[in-house]
């Protein structure tokens, strides 16, 4: 079987389960792509742009739970979890860092097949764009080094800014709900947590707008929420 598509991105530290789980995709028709370690991870996703990531949570240098958060923020592909950790909240704490899917190691390889076909249907069914480096006005985020430049100028954002503004632009042209964004920046969406929304918000246009007052691409929608136009 021949099949035409983006890769399967294979993250995994120990190489014998590496290559035992590039072989049984390969003989199945897929294309694989692999790293041994978080940050090649990311970096290879960057250009391969992997339909699905097979990923182990014990990497050397980063935990596979950071690993998931700093590829959600550019990326919705589906990730399937194959970790020996098996208890119910390792599995809870992946899954709500992003992780569609979770597989315990010793594993079968038609469980395994089966999960990575699943999770090919959900990629299939998007649209989202995969884009680590996203430009809009005068203003660069580089997801990948975390770095975000105006006018070629390197500006500083707090980690809740860092967040908050990709979650926007992962979301650009839709309405976002308070609700929605309280949730996903803070995990919280209390009434008194609205406040520290629109304090953030406020910052953040000051840091990225050319005209806070009158910004372009952090746009309020009254009584509703914001919505980010590139």
């Amino acid at each position: 079987m021949n099949i035409d598509r983006s890769p399967i991105l294979v993250v995994e530290d120990e190489p014998q389960i590496r290559r035992f789980v590039r072989g049984a995709l390969e003989r199945e028709g897929f294309r694989v792509c692999e790293a041994s370690n978080a940050a090649s991870g990311l970096a290879v996703a960057a250009q391969a742009h992997p339909a699905v990531t097979v990923l182990d949570l014990g990497l050397p240098d980063r935990d596979g739970l950071s690993f998931i958060s700093d590829l959600r923020l550019w990326s919705k592909a589906p990730i399937v979890v194959l970790s020996a950790r098996s208890g119910e909240r390792d599995k809870v704490e992946a899954l709500d860092a992003g992780a569609d899917d979770y597989l315990t190691k010793p594993f079968g390889v038609a469980e395994l097949l089966a999960r990575v076909r699943a999770a090919l249907r959900r990629s299939e069914s998007s649209s989202v764009a995969q884009v680590p480096v996203f430009r809009f006005g005068d203003v660069l985020v580089d997801h990948l080094s975390h770095r975000i430049e105006k006018a070629g100028a390197e500006i500083r954002l707090t980690p809740i800014e860092y967040r908050l503004l990709a979650f926007l632009i992962a979301n650009a042209g839709r309405v976002l709900t308070h609700r929605q964004m309280l949730l996903d920046v803070w995990g919280s969406a209390s009434p008194e947590a609205s406040s520290y929304l629109r304090v953030h918000v406020g910052n953040l246009r000051r840091k990225i707008e050319g005209d806070p007052a009158r910004p372009r691409h952090i746009l309020t929608e009254t009584g509703v929420g914001y919505r980010f136009a590139p």
